[in-house]
């Protein structure tokens, strides 16, 4: 172990890797600058403790940052032992773990360092898509260290003594911390969606460990499955219940009920996370219109819509198990966008994002329309127009432009407005829209669902899709990238 052996960034080492299962790298390393009497520093490590270990047996990469040296400050050879980390990690296909704990960029150093967290953001940007990283806040990580925070795929963050920020909050003009804390962990969980968990030390160590475990090592590694324990065939009784609340249908179809929610903070009415189907790991994308508490009391209830900040959560998600080959499962009940102002601003472009996601999306795709999909915000939710490979729908869902009803008010307006009996005639023409054009049935006749399935045989025809399109292969249109 390095010279700062006993310090909590050791020590926060110790506790996510397996036991004794760590290789310090890079032990005796410490600064070099002499100016502005740095000579008489102790810089042990030079603030940050690398190398690497095991988690459940899978290799993993580690750096994690001494505040007890010089404020685990980012300097030259601080920043230099990451990248090493890095080029590591991507020549073994192994995850990076970053344990942040960062008074940011070292001011004795100035260009060195600033030289560093460049090269350091080159490192992150050219792993991105190829190994999952992962970051965990503990102290600050403030101003570049933010940024890095960001660039990562999945960030969690101490509750209390966490801090993210590019500028501090009472650098801001008009605030100050106690008005709003914008670098709490609240305020970047909830707010802002940066922070995918949020909890103590102990739990976020066990949610890197939980984040591990599921993901794929690399982004050609097809081991990101166990061995399955549960029945697969098994009935998933009183499922229709959960079309409101979609992560308790998610954990009941599950492999012995496993989800993972990530970002659940962040617009609740969209979810993301991942569960496991027949031992493989498969990302998660689901409308939410109700929230359950532990108890089963309902907490909240949401607008059953598309909103700008839902579409973003959700592309990124999507972006990410398109990187890293995890198969998509997508339920959906939607009736259309969110019509407030704010949502307006962001709206279109967010939608945009998540329908290029899902079209652009190669991986195994199939999706379940659990209660309504109307419009073209069903579209964006993976419909087979933009490239599901399978598409379900339970006995009920309605599917179709919008509620039959109002399309029969709009169709008929003069015929109704000269009927003797104006509801009767809006009820019976709304019977035979329905039928016609927004049932299950009416979708599968035209080939737009795939099949229709009992809600409690859900999980096991999810399955079976999924095996099916276990050798998916499609390709793309020769392009460097996309741009939305």
């Amino acid at each position: 172990m390095s010279n700062s052996a006993q310090s909590s960034a050791s020590n926060r080492i110790n506790s996510l890797l397996d036991e004794n299962s760590f290789v310090e790298v890079g032990a005796y390393v410490t600064a070099r600058s002499t100016d502005f009497n740095m000579t008489a520093q102790e810089t042990p490590a030079d603030g940050v403790v690398t190398g690497y270990g095991t988690i459940e047996g899978n290799l993993v990469y580690v750096y994690s940052q001494d505040a007890s040296v010089l404020g685990g400050s980012l300097g030259e050879m601080h920043a230099k032992k990451i990248s090493n980390i890095y080029a590591l990690a991507m020549k073994m296909g192994a995850p990076v773990v970053g344990l942040i704990d960062c008074a940011g960029l070292r001011l004795q150093e100035a260009t060195d360092a600033l030289n560093g967290f460049g090269q350091l953001y080159l490192s992150q940007t050219m792993a991105s898509g190829v190994i999952p990283q992962i970051s965990a806040i503990f102290g600050t990580c403030g101003g570049g260290m933010a940024v890095s925070a960001a660039i990562t795929d999945f960030t969690l963050m101490e509750e209390k003594k966490g801090k993210l920020f590019v500028n501090s909050p009472n650098a801001i003009d008009d605030n100050y911390t106690e008005k709003c804390n914008t670098a709490s962990a609240a305020f970047q969980s909830e707010e802002v969606g940066l922070v995918d968990f949020t909890g103590d030390e102990a739990s976020i160590l066990n949610q890197i460990r939980a984040l591990v475990s599921i993901l794929p090592a690399n982004n050609e590694d097809d081991m990101s499955y166990d061995e399955c324990t549960d029945e697969l065939n098994r009935v998933c009784e009183g499922l229709e219940n959960c079309v409101g609340d979609t992560s308790l249908a998610l954990t009941m179809i599950s492999d012995d009920n496993f989800f993972m929610e990530v970002k659940a903070a962040y617009e609740p009415s969209m979810v993301t996370g991942f569960i496991r189907l027949n031992g493989t790991t498969v990302g998660c994308v689901a409308n939410r219109s109700e929230k359950y508490d532990e108890k089963g009391d309902k907490a909240a209830e949401y607008d059953a819509v598309l909103t700008s900040r839902g579409c973003k959560k959700a592309a990124d998600f999507v972006s990410f198990c398109d990187a890293f080959n995890i198969p998509l499962l997508t339920l959906v009940n939607v009736k259309g966008y969110a019509a407030t102002k704010c949502s307006e601003k962001n709206m279109a472009k967010a939608a945009g994002r998540l329908t290029y996601a899902f079209a652009n999306a190669s991986v195994p795709k199939v999706t379940v329309i659990a209660g309504e999909a109307y419009g073209t915000a069903y579209l964006t939710m993976n419909s087979k127009a933009i490239g599901a490979d399978i598409v379900y729908a339970w006995p009920d869902a309605t599917i179709g432009m919008m509620d039959s009803t109002a399309a029969v008010k709009i169709m008929y307006a003069d015929e109704i407005g000269k009927a003797d009996n104006g509801a009767a005639l809006i009820q019976e023409k709304a019977a035979q829209y329905q039928e016609l054009q927004s049932s299950a049935l009416a979708a599968a006749k035209r080939g737009y669902v795939d099949d229709i399935v009992n809600p409690e045989d859900t999980r096991k025809r999810v399955i079976a899709a999924f095996e099916m399109l276990f050798t998916k292969r499609e390709d793309r249109p020769s392009k460097k990238h996309g741009t939305v």
